[in-house]
């Protein structure tokens, strides 16, 4: 289904669902590449951490690559790699979160442009998340960004936080990735 100036909606995305991973960005469909097995391990130990702290604390979901609007008409659908929405927070709008969540983690992956996932960190702020991480396989560093604030750059003997969205949340960087 599109809109009348011939832009993909969320409707159309969830009636006509292209074949592969994809992002509806501003109304047009961005195919993603598969990601390889470093992203998908790193983004599985990450989403485990966050996972196990959220259910230990009852503070919310952790996701996997779930859709998320961040705008209508022309519509927007992101998904990071893993993201932390609280409890108490409608989950769903059919299929995809309403709003961006409170932690967005992107990682980065042999296919990806840094532009490309520079621009997508910041539309998560853009769009209201309060945090949002970019961890770099090669260099093993994850970068912090919040609005507002200048970027950190955590190294693997730090410690990274989950700060305000994902309250007593604290992990070695190191941890997150596989040796």
């Amino acid at each position: 289904m599109m809109s009348t100036d011939g832009l993909v909606t969320v409707e159309g995305l969830l009636t006509e669902p292209p074949e592969g991973p994809c992002e509806l960005i501003a109304g047009k469909i961005a195919m993603l590449p598969y990601a390889d097995f470093r992203h998908g391990a790193i983004a599985a130990t990450i989403g485990a951490r966050l996972g196990s702290h959220a259910e230990k604390e009852r503070l919310g979901d952790v996701l996997s690559v779930a859709g998320f609007i961040l705008a209508r008409d022309p519509d927007t659908v992101r998904a990071p790699d893993i993201a932390f929405i609280p409890s108490g927070r409608p989950d769903s709008l059919d299929v995809f979160v309403p709003g961006p969540p409170d932690l967005a983690v992107e990682v980065i992956s042999f296919a990806d442009r840094i532009t490309d996932v520079t621009a997508k960190a910041q539309t998560w702020l853009d769009a209201g998340a309060p945090l949002v991480w970019v961890v770099w396989p090669d260099t093993r560093n994850i970068t912090v960004r919040r609005p507002g604030q200048p970027t950190r750059i955590l190294h693997v003997s730090d410690t990274i936080s989950g700060e305000e969205a994902l309250p007593g949340f604290e992990c070695p960087v190191g941890e997150c990735f596989r040796d």
